[in-house]
């Protein structure tokens, strides 16, 4: 039976107890990236959990907006009861709050960030 080679380096690093930090280091980056989810997320009127990344302007609630809303943008969610952002606003939400919008929202405006204004 012909026995396998391990590379020098290799044995090394295996030796000296390194396998377990890969693993973690592996697990951290899948929690990390389970963490960066959408900014703003609702559950629509069909039940489903709705989610949008990094929104801007107006945005029409697909499923239709209803129950528990969270935001975490760092703007100010205006709620609309008319698709298009139409109508007066039916409610607000600032900036890293949760809240409920009863009884529902068809579209949400979010303030238009220029490139100059990101971080």
């Amino acid at each position: 039976m012909r026995s396998m080679r391990i590379h020098p380096g290799i044995r090394g690093f295996v030796r000296a107890g390194s396998v377990p930090l890969l693993l973690l280091v592996a697990s951290g980056t899948a929690g990390t990236a389970q963490a960066a989810g959408p900014d703003f997320q609702y559950v629509g009127r069909d039940d489903r959990v709705h989610g949008l990344t990094a929104p801007q302007g107006c945005v029409e609630a697909k499923g239709g907006g209803s129950r528990a809303v969270t935001n975490s943008t760092r703007g100010t969610a205006t709620f609309y009861r008319e698709p298009g952002c139409a109508g007066s606003p039916a409610a607000v939400l600032g900036p890293g709050s949760v809240s409920q919008i009863k009884p529902y929202f068809a579209s949400v405006r979010f303030p238009s960030i220029t490139r100059a204004q990101q971080p």
